[in-house]
Order: C-alpha cells, then sequence, then structure tokens
C-alpha cells in the first residue's frame, strides 16, 4: 500500500507531568508509561492526523478488525541518555525496516522514515525527562499498529492506527537463563509470519511458556516446526553460541531477526571473528556442551539486551554451560554495547541518533 504523511505534528502536552511520582532505582519493566504518545491514523491512503498526546486510553469499537482477524504488529527500541544530558536512540533504521516488512506480510501499510523515525524524535525530545541516566537503564520505546476498521468480515482493514509509547526501563531479565528445548509446540512454520514481529506469534507462545516455567525453567528455546530438529530463537531473544572463535546464530525464515543479534554478529566480525548465521541442530548444540566446544551461549534482544544462558534443558537432562562471568565474547560485546549507547565511547559505526 502506499503512503504519504499529508499533516505536521500537532502537540498536546499534559497538564501535569507524572514523572515526580517515578522510582527510577525501581524500574519494572513495561510498568512505567511516560506522559505522552504519539498517534497517527491511516486512511483513505494515507497517513494523517500526526499527534503528540497525553498517553490515556482508545476508544474502539467491538467490531474493530485487528480484535478478531489479528492484524496487529509492533517494534521494541530503545533510548539512552549519555553523561552530557544527549539523548539517543540506537539504529531506529533497522526498527523501521523491520516494521515495513511485518506491514508488508500482514497486508498492512507501510512508514515513511519521516513519519516512524522522526515522529519517535519528536516524542522523546518532549518526554527527554523520562530517559533514564542510570547504568543499565533506558527508555523502551514501543511503536505499533493495528487495523481499525469497524467491520466484520475476513478482510484487510481499510484504515489503521500508528501509535507510539515509551516508559523507563531496567534489566529484563537480572540473572543468566535456563531454557527448555522445545520439541512438541510450534512457534512458526515455514511460510508462516515467523520473520515479522506481530501479535499473534507472542499469543501462541504463552501457554508452552507457562508449562515450561512450571518445571523451573525462564523461557523456551524453540525448534523448527517440521521435525523439531533445530534451533530457532528464545520466546523473547534471538539466540547465539560460540564455538571456538566462531559466533553461530540460528537462521531461517521462521526467525525473527532481531536488531540486537545484527547488531553483535556485525562486531563480531569487526573484532576478527568468524560469525555465521545458518542452520543449528539441537544435535550440534548437546553435542558441543557435552564435548566443551560451545563455550558460550546467550539470549540478544532490545528486552533482553544479552543474556547469559546458564542451563539447558533437553528430553529431560539438564546441560550445565561454563560459568558466565568467565565468558570473554559475551561478556566484552556486553560492555562494548553499554558504552556505545551510553556514548562513552566512539559511535564508529554510526548507529545512535541523537535527539537534537
Amino acid at each position: 500500500m502506499s503512503e504519504a504523511v499529508t499533516t505536521a505534528i500537532r502537540v498536546e502536552q499534559v497538564r501535569q507531568s507524572r514523572l515526580p511520582q517515578v522510582d527510577f532505582n525501581n524500574l519494572k519493566f513495561g510498568q512505567i508509561l511516560s506522559d505522552h504518545m504519539l498517534v497517527a491514523d491511516y486512511a483513505n491512503g494515507h497517513w494523517q492526523d500526526v499527534s503528540i498526546v497525553p498517553y490515556g486510553n482508545l476508544s474502539l469499537s467491538p467490531a474493530t478488525s485487528a480484535i478478531h482477524y489479528g492484524q496487529s504488529i509492533f517494534e521494541g527500541l530503545k533510548a539512552y541518555k549519555f553523561a552530557d544530558g544527549k539523548v539517543s536512540m540506537f539504529r531506529p533504521d533497522k526498527n523501521l525496516e523491520r516494521f515495513n516488512k511485518s506491514a508488508s506480510r500482514l497486508e498492512m501499510p507501510e512508514l515513511s522514515e519521516e513519519l516512524f523515525v522522526g515522529g519517535i524524535k519528536t516524542l522523546l525530545d518532549l518526554d527527554r525527562e523520562w530517559v533514564p541516566q542510570l547504568e543499565g537503564a533506558s527508555l523502551y520505546i514501543r511503536p505499533f499498529m493495528f487495523a481499525t476498521e469497524a467491520a466484520l468480515g475476513v478482510h484487510p482493514s481499510d484504515s489503521y492506527k500508528f501509535i507510539v509509547i515509551t516508559g523507563p526501563v531496567g534489566a529484563y531479565y537480572n540473572k543468566p537463563l535456563r531454557l527448555k528445548i522445545e520439541t512438541h509446540f510450534t512457534r512458526a512454520a515455514s511460510g508462516g509470519v515467523g520473520f515479522s514481529k506481530n501479535a499473534g506469534n507472542y499469543a501462541l507462545s504463552l501457554h508452552p511458556t507457562r508449562l515450561a516455567q512450571e518445571e523451573g525453567f525462564d523461557q523456551l528455546m524453540w525448534t523448527d516446526a517440521n521435525e523439531h530438529k533445530y534451533i530457532e530463537e528464545a520466546g523473547t531473544a534471538n539466540l547465539l553460541f560460540r564455538v571456538g572463535d566462531t559466533i553461530i546464530t540460528p537462521s531461517s525464515e521462521t526467525i525473527l531477526h532481531g536488531i540486537t543479534r545484527r547488531t553483535i554478529i556485525e562486531i563480531a566480525r569487526h573484532w576478527g571473528y568468524e560469525a555465521e548465521e545458518r542452520k543449528v541442530s539441537v544435535q550440534e548444540l548437546i553435542e558441543g556442551i557435552e564435548n566443551g566446544s560451545v563455550t558460550e551461549a546467550f539470549a540478544a534482544g532490545t528486552a533482553a539486551t544479552l543474556t547469559p544462558i546458564s542451563e539447558i534443558g533437553y528430553e529431560g537432562t539438564t546441560y550445565t554451560l561454563p560459568d558466565p562471568a568467565k565468558r570473554e565474547f559475551s561478556n566484552k560485546v556486553l560492555q562494548y554495547l553499554n558504552d556505545l549507547r551510553y556514548g562513552r565511547i566512539a559511535d564508529e559505526f554510526g548507529w545512535n541518533v541523537i535527539v537534537d
């Protein structure tokens, strides 16, 4: 679908900020939301009524098509505050790229850089005091779009709403992960929408994840839908492994290609490591843990950042990986990413986008 932004951004500020109520030393992920949100509507072939308004509830028809037919996609990115007070987003262009791939697959309109990146920058400029300056904290940014046509019948909606909400967050995980390799339930199938960040992918993961958590695991390690032979991703992040001096990440059309995952692969290659994006079998992973060739395993994502995996459960056996504190590559790359995103080192890749 074609799109264009036909109006400038209208700004309506809150009368009284909720910022004084926030305890920045106790940030629970996703539970504290900033004062304002960006809202835009798609109708008659273009985006219109682009506004920044006080955060608040929405009024929807019971027949809103997103509720019935699942046309709903989202992204996740973060903003950081430098020591000098500057606010920076990390690689928002890649989030826009993935957002538009998701939109195309679900027959939804794409967004321009002006609306997506420019709109978020305007929102962050208004709510820049909500960006934490504490180590390990950031402002989580959630752009999302859903169908709004109030009519029943299975067809692409003729109207959509794009919204961006934000909120200060701490770490998503505060300890190394215990993952269970899933061999029954399926996250995504070939030819489906596993590569997109759509709401349905997460809905179907909730039940099997709860079952795994009842067994003492934190998350699942999903496998392919056809044979359950190949590792795919965790429930909330991509997976990476170090074998010798090679960094390996599973890759297929059913895997969400995360921005953090991509970033780590690019850094690894820049540092002289071999980096492979390919199929990784369950057998290869288990044998590598047993013979000691798999020295590091970690999850990577916007929310998870980089979280070490300490144990992996498979068919009733728990496999323990080397001590996370002694892992060379993952600890080094996490420190580098933190230094980069908080502006403590030179941005040699041009990944930080400063909010002027």
